[in-house]
């Protein structure tokens, strides 16, 4: 009994751990390659469950590690609160340990291994779905946004977003473990790896493609790490004077460059109309500040020209959890004591605005809110040809989340066939192109200056942004199509009978491989 209990402390210990291994694949460590194998230790730790039950305990311990692996850089903000909300979000993989050991385990049918290469990435997708809620963190770390540098996932990213990126990525995982551990069903894991060789191949080859229409010169200017909001408007305001004789068509401030409201100001919105007319260009900034015509803070991209103020603005939609607003304040407040949360919830826009500067159309979107798919895809439907990302990493500048924050202009530009600028007040800005290529040089976190980017168009709408989230729909048809054919083999059988109509052990019943024989198939 001891020694049982002991092996099972030591799986509890290693499920974390085997969970966390993903992380690698997400800048900085930017090991593309390693998302496709990294998956299989913990695949085989839950194969190898006594039951189900403690698969699910497994694959929710293995979800709390992916997730504090993939944001351990905000430990200096939440302290050991980053701890609670990731064994809290990690439940959302118990039932998907579940599901991977009733399909991998012990010495499954061709018909359970075709199963499991397409219900362990469908459930993992879910999982991917449901905690891409704002409210629950949003799609930080989606593992198909490990795939950015990837041309030919990039392409995939075109036709399904980066859902069906996602969904590849775990069914090379899953064919990988059946090839590793379960001889039986290798005929038909050889046959799912050349599928998912295929797939990316096919769609390199033969998926549409955005059609060039033309180029756009857009300035970024990234001031870096600044203390105070006038001395962050002063460097901004120095930088962008010396781009005049560029030819820029459009120059692109950060997250929080301007910290008063403009309509306040009568001097700033000068300043800034004078710094339009002397670049020949309008000038895109984010003002961080309290609102004199609506209550409260709010994060507001405005677009200035020689004559000021445009009238162009969006305000922040979607707002980081802890960082710009705490949920359920009046249960969870007591984070400001512990950590570095909001101590008052910013405001929140109403709706997505796209700006015409003249030379082109620009979909804002304000720091995180790059990290959501179909913001970039309601923009592109919306008729703007460049979406613009402004952000600032200033309390992460020296973790993963600077580089990880800029990879996901690839992938929203794949997504959509528009090129992404990615400006940073502090942090990396980065320019991609159409196909998710990327533009120039990038800005680290160590560069303060301005770069300027001769930014390539399309035409032309991606099978993404004309269809959707279809691969989420085709998942969740997945799962609830062999939930209902599982069902009703139960109840044909009647209880306590397995998939041949035989009586089985209670063993069996409560989930439990059977002593004398193994446990039948119900796939």
């Amino acid at each position: 009994m001891r020694v049982a209990r002991d092996a099972r402390w030591r799986r509890w210990a290693l499920a974390p751990v085997a969970g966390a291994l993903p992380a690698l694949a997400f800048p900085e460590p930017s090991l593309w390659w390693w998302a496709h194998v990294a998956l299989v230790p913990w695949l085989l730790l839950l194969r190898t469950a006594d039951d189900g039950r403690r698969a699910a305990v497994e694959g929710w311990l293995g979800g709390a590690g992916f997730l504090l692996a993939g944001h351990h850089w905000l430990t200096p903000n939440l302290h050991v609160f980053v701890v609670v909300v990731a064994a809290l979000l990690g439940l959302l993989w118990a039932p998907w340990g579940w599901l991977a050991r009733r399909l991998l385990a012990g010495s499954p049918t061709p018909g359970r291994a075709v199963a499991a290469v397409v219900l362990v990435p469908s459930a993992w997708l879910v999982i991917e779905l449901v905690r891409s809620w704002e409210y629950l963190g949003g799609p930080w770390a989606l593992l198909g946004a490990s795939q950015w540098q990837v041309p030919p996932a990039l392409r995939l990213a075109s036709l399904g977003g980066v859902w069906l990126v996602t969904v590849w990525v775990v069914a090379v995982n899953t064919v990988l473990t059946l090839l590793v551990a379960v001889p039986p069903a290798r005929r038909v894991a050889v046959v799912a790896a050349v599928v998912c060789a295929l797939l990316p191949a096919a769609a390199w080859a033969w998926a549409p493609s955005p059609r060039p229409a033309g180029t756009v010169r857009i300035a970024v200017v990234q001031p870096g790490v600044v203390v105070g909001p006038d001395v962050r408007f002063d460097t901004g305001e120095r930088l962008t004077r010396d781009l005049a004789g560029r030819d820029v068509d459009l120059v692109v401030w950060g997250e929080s460059s301007v910290g008063h409201d403009l309509d306040d100001r009568a001097d700033l919105r000068e300043r800034l109309a004078a710094l339009s007319a002397r670049v020949g260009a309008p000038v895109l900034v984010n003002v961080d500040a309290r609102r004199s015509d609506r209550p409260g803070i709010f994060k507001s991209s405005v677009l200035v020209d020689s004559d000021g103020p445009t009238g162009d603005h969006y305000d922040k939609m979607r707002l980081v959890p802890f960082g710009e607003y705490v949920p359920a304040r009046s249960l969870l407040g007591w984070a400001t004591a512990v950590g570095r949360a909001a101590d008052e919830d910013r405001g929140r826009g109403d709706a997505p605005v796209v700006m015409d500067t003249g030379a082109v159309r620009v979909g804002p979107l304000v720091c995180f809110e790059s990290a959501f798919p179909d913001m970039s895809r309601a923009l592109a439907r919306d008729g703007a040809g460049v979406l613009v990302a402004q952000s600032a990493t200033s309390s992460f500048q020296g973790s993963w989340a600077p580089e990880q924050h800029a990879s996901l202009a690839a992938l929203r530009a794949a997504e959509t066939w528009r090129p992404m600028v990615h400006a940073t007040l502090t942090g990396v800005s980065a320019v991609h192109g159409p196909r998710g290529e990327p533009v120039g040089e990038r800005l680290g976190t160590d560069r303060i200056g301005s770069a300027v980017y001769e930014v390539p168009l399309a035409a032309g709408a991606s099978p993404y942004v004309r269809f959707g989230d279809w691969v989420a729909a085709v998942a969740v048809a997945a799962l609830l199509v062999s939930g209902a054919v599982a069902a009703g083999g139960r109840l044909r059988r009647g209880p306590g009978r397995g998939s041949d109509g035989a009586p089985v052990g209670a063993d069996a019943r409560r989930g439990r491989e059977p002593l004398t024989r193994p446990a039948p198939s119900r796939w």
